[in-house]
């Protein structure tokens, strides 16, 4: 059966079961943060100076096409924190963990490809297609083709362990999730449905996302699925304000852009880099360049300690309010005022002689699933401190080179953040045992 558009119709999901409901949600979540990433890498690979090949009106739109790539990020990311919000509802962990990039559609179903490309006509139409409203017939960009693999094996029964399932939006993932929830309540009753406890849930004022609330029945956590869905590709059709509207937007403008003047590109010559390939990644771009493999790893460590810090506030025992709300605090920070100054220094710093003219781009890797979370509240305030710590000193070094300088300015936020953190673990230590 297809739609009028030419597009197969898709499919109801089977959720039948927690295990399925709890799957797909933390599919979901992987998504959420695939897609975080992959908008990440094309805001850091922007070009920032006129030096850079450009004119005052080019550079003026590349500026104004950065502030909108920022607000799709930071509406990501609350996706990311409603998704992990249903989980945490229903009595799942959080779900940050994902396959390092690129991600190829034997994790996904086959037209779901997840990689990391520099911002322009090609990002732009991949990222439309995976934003996509629901029915809308739109092909990949060049280079992502959908890979054929073995269908796994299928029976009339629910299994018991949750399997993967053909979606084809996101908004139609999101939409059987919804089915899911409201079958799997009928059944059982929401009472017996949303399981997880309130307070492990985020909903503080720090993340400034008026959006996010907490899920405690099958009313919040469709509200929650509305947002996501509207936010991403818009509401039942209306998709101008949506963020495939704001790709179609940039894309119409840029290649205006570049109808003016043909060699204009906004920007550098990036190439996902690795100093050491990971052990899930066939193949890759090794970095020869020692001071850019430095940066680099300073940049995978940033990315580890904002997973540890995001999944410790998720995952906690034992926090104050006020713990809590430094948890929240530095996870922001980390994005906001380092991660955000960290990236353009690596994406202008060369990979090395085996790549001439090209420049390293942030791979953003897992290093090993789960290898962030930590479960003991104090070990895991002393490790966090420690990392935050150790990230200062190199940023201080590395900021003694000339090329490096503004990794200087790096270290003094990062130690205000180690120390907050130490005047906890010391307020802690300096209680008495009751």
């Amino acid at each position: 059966m297809a739609k009028p558009n030419g597009q197969a119709a898709e499919l109801p999901l089977n959720i039948d079961s927690r295990e399925e409901l709890v799957y797909l949600l933390g599919e979901a979540s992987e998504i959420e943060h695939g897609l975080m990433c992959e908008y990440l890498y094309a805001q850091f690979s922007l070009k920032r100076s006129l030096d850079e090949g450009i004119t005052p009106e080019q550079f003026s739109r590349i500026q104004s096409w950065e502030l909108t790539m920022i607000d799709v990020i930071k509406q990501e990311m609350l996706h990311l924190a409603l998704a992990t919000n249903l989980l945490t509802a229903v009595g799942a962990a959080p779900h940050f963990e994902r396959p390092n990039f690129p991600i190829l559609s034997r994790w996904y179903p086959e037209s779901v490809q997840i990689a990391l490309v520099p911002f322009g006509e090609r990002a732009l139409r991949h990222f439309m297609y995976l934003e996509r409203p629901e029915g809308m017939a739109l092909n990949d960009a060049e280079g992502f083709r959908a890979l054929q693999h073995v269908r796994p094996l299928t029976g009339d029964d629910q299994p018991l362990l949750g399997i993967p399932e053909d979606w084809a939006t996101v908004g139609h993932l999101y939409r059987g999730i919804e089915a899911g929830l409201e079958r799997l309540c009928d059944r059982f009753g929401e009472r017996a449905v949303f399981i997880g406890p309130a307070k492990a849930q985020a909903v503080t004022d720090v993340f400034e996302w008026p959006d996010l609330l907490a899920i405690g029945n099958l009313a919040d956590a469709a509200r929650a699925i509305e947002i996501i869905v509207e936010q991403g590709e818009g509401a039942r059709g209306d998709w101008i304000k949506s963020h495939f509207g704001r790709f179609v937007g940039i894309l119409e403008d840029l290649l205006a852009v570049q109808a003016a003047d043909p060699g204009f590109d906004p920007a550098r010559p990036v190439e996902p880099a690795y100093v050491r390939l990971p052990p899930d990644v066939d193949s890759g771009v090794l970095i020869e360049d020692r001071r850019t493999a430095r940066v680099a790893d300073v940049c995978n460590a940033l990315y580890e300690v904002i997973l540890q810090v995001l999944a410790r506030y998720y995952v906690h025992h034992g926090e104050t309010p006020a713990e809590l709300e430094t948890l929240a605090r530095t996870a922001k920070h980390l994005m906001n005022w380092v991660m955000r100054k960290l990236a353009p220094v690596l994406t202008m710093l060369p990979i090395g002689p085996s790549n001439p003219g090209r420049t390293a781009g942030p791979t953003l890797e897992v290093v090993r699933p789960a290898f962030f979370v930590l479960p003991h509240r104090e070990a895991a305030w002393k490790i966090i401190k420690e990392r935050l710590d150790s990230l200062a000193d190199e940023c201080t070094d590395l900021g003694k080179d000339p090329v490096l300088g503004v990794l200087a300015d790096l270290g003094g936020p990062l130690r205000t953040m180690a120390g907050e953190l130490g005047n906890h673990i010391e307020a802690r230590a300096a209680k008495p045992v009751s």
